[in-house]
């Protein structure tokens, strides 16, 4: 886990990009020893669909706007909000900001009028140059770390 921090992470981090950060979590793979045949194709795919951090992102921004509007929240619709957001952010672009544009998405679950809920994708920008960095280094971190994972269970190999 910390090997994935220090390497993928870390420029994760500056270039806000999980598309950006496809060579260096393949050069991370190569150097944990993981076959390329496996790194090829589950890197680029996790770098398109691996969202964790713009799930958490949409969930938290979207209970901000219904808390904000004093709309009572109950466990079955955080569920179902935390369900939403996980596949909306598969669909999230691997760009800086791609997950903000999929808040109003997340908010038409507790019947949030849009223009409030673009309010708050606007202070998702605002604040974005912090978050969407976090946000960006648990993606392309995760990439790295499920990799490595699942070609021990698959291929047995022993990490460097």
């Amino acid at each position: 886990i910390f090997i994935c921090l220090r390497h993928s992470a870390f420029f994760a981090f500056f270039t806000r990009s999980s598309a950006a950060n496809i060579p260096v979590n393949m050069a991370l793979c190569a150097k944990l020893g993981i076959d390329k045949e496996f790194y090829g194709i589950s890197i680029p795919l996790g770098a398109t669909i691996n969202m964790a951090g713009a799930a958490v992102t949409i969930a938290i921004l979207s209970l901000t706007a219904a808390n904000t509007v004093g709309i009572e929240i109950s466990l079955l619709q955080a569920f179902l909000l935390s369900i939403i957001a996980t596949f909306a952010a598969c669909g999230a672009s691997g760009v800086a900001g791609g997950s903000l544009l999929l808040i109003p998405l997340a908010c038409s679950l507790f019947n949030i009028d849009y223009d409030i809920a673009m309010k708050v994708v606007a202070i998702g920008f605002i604040i974005g140059v912090i978050q969407d960095s976090v946000e960006t280094a648990l993606n392309s971190s995760t990439d790295v770390l499920f990799t490595a994972i699942c070609s021990k269970n698959e291929l047995n190999y022993n990490i460097k």
